[in-house]
């Protein structure tokens, strides 16, 4: 899907909530190869794009933190565009408000009209999801922004596991999961449109990284809590201070007083979860900050947090995470703090 011609237009979207980091890392990214070039072979030497930021008006725009952005052209000025990107976004109290950007939500229909790849990095997604177009489509995004997600755009298949999903007949939609995944988008870019071992040189030049594991190993734990069910809530709240209580799940059957199928039927309609699964996504959670953060060994841990069978422990473990304790621990340890070079002591010491 390479072609020698023009370069492919690149256009951001700055809105006032954009995220200013994922926005000025694409930006410098995209940008880089004619500075690169000289210094590796495998990149071309002509720029293979050209990478613009575009909003509402030309000209200054604000951000989420305050730091303005350089628009480079008003929306109504690019009349056909080969990829638009929506960065992430911070969205006020967590909760999308539709209808807030429609000028823009029109401009990426039309770029859509006109032959244009659509992406999203992170909670860049929410806008691009109000266009209509990824209905009946699997999408991805950062987890936190999961509910506000559903409740507006219940047609979208949306898939927080995944760190890159593509969708589309002709592929023209490209989404990125949390954070930093927006390294995985533009890798992902540079490999289609420019080829892998361009994406590779670029990769190792700026230490980027495809998160191959998905997002399950940063997928964090966060139950309702706010559904207005106190039975609920008080099993939530025994639950988390006694998931390792040997059958937990009959201890907050007995201690609620109600038939044990109403319970769990109520429990499952208010949290979205069986009780069971409930209890092994706390357990799960509790050992991924063990893993992180000490030394102890996969037998014992798995011990502490209610599982006589260690091996029954690292399937669960491996089924909800995507990687095995161990291959955690290896990736998703705090590292040591860096000492002090010699040098640097030796002076210390003679000051």
């Amino acid at each position: 899907m390479k072609r020698e011609q023009a370069p492919y237009r690149v256009s951001l979207v700055a809105i006032p909530e954009a995220m200013t980091f994922t926005l000025n890392g694409l930006f410098e990214v995209f940008g880089s190869f004619g500075l690169l070039s000289a210094q590796d072979p495998s990149l071309p030497r002509h720029a293979p794009f050209t990478v613009e930021i575009v909003a509402a008006q030309r000209g200054m725009s604000p951000t989420a933190s305050g730091l303005p952005v350089l628009a480079h052209a008003a929306i109504d000025e690019v009349a056909r565009t080969d990829l638009v990107v929506v960065p992430s976004v911070m969205v006020d109290g967590g909760e999308w408000r539709c209808h807030r950007h429609e000028p823009i939500v029109r401009w990426l229909q039309q770029m859509h009209r006109e032959g244009a790849t659509l992406c999203s990095a992170c909670s860049g997604l929410l806008l691009l999801a109000e266009t209509g177009l990824l209905a009946g489509h699997e999408a991805t995004m950062h987890w936190a922004y999961e509910q506000t997600f559903r409740r507006n755009f219940p047609d979208v298949q949306l898939r927080v596991e995944e760190m890159i999903v593509v969708a589309g007949e002709r592929q023209q939609f490209v989404m990125s999961g949390a954070g930093m995944a927006w390294h995985d988008l533009v890798l992902y870019l540079i490999t289609r449109y420019v080829g892998a071992a361009a994406a590779q040189s670029i990769a190792r030049f700026f230490a980027m990284q495809w998160h191959d594991a998905g997002q399950a190993p940063y997928i964090a734990f966060a139950p309702r809590t706010d559904h207005g069910d106190a039975i609920v809530a008080d099993a939530q709240l025994w639950l988390e201070r006694h998931f390792s209580a040997p059958n937990p799940v009959d201890e907050i059957v007995k201690r609620c007083g109600i038939p044990e199928r109403s319970f769990k039927r109520r429990f499952t309609a208010v949290t979205g979860r069986a009780p069971i699964d409930y209890v092994q996504s706390l357990r799960v959670e509790f050992a991924k900050r063990r893993l992180e953060q000490s030394d102890q060994a996969i037998d014992a841990l798995s011990w502490d947090i209610g599982y006589e069978d260690a091996a029954a422990f690292r399937r669960l473990f491996k089924r909800v995470v995507g990687v095995t304790p161990g291959t955690y621990r290896r990736k998703y340890r705090v590292p040591a703090q860096p000492r002090p070079s010699a040098s640097l002591v030796e002076a210390h010491v003679r000051g």
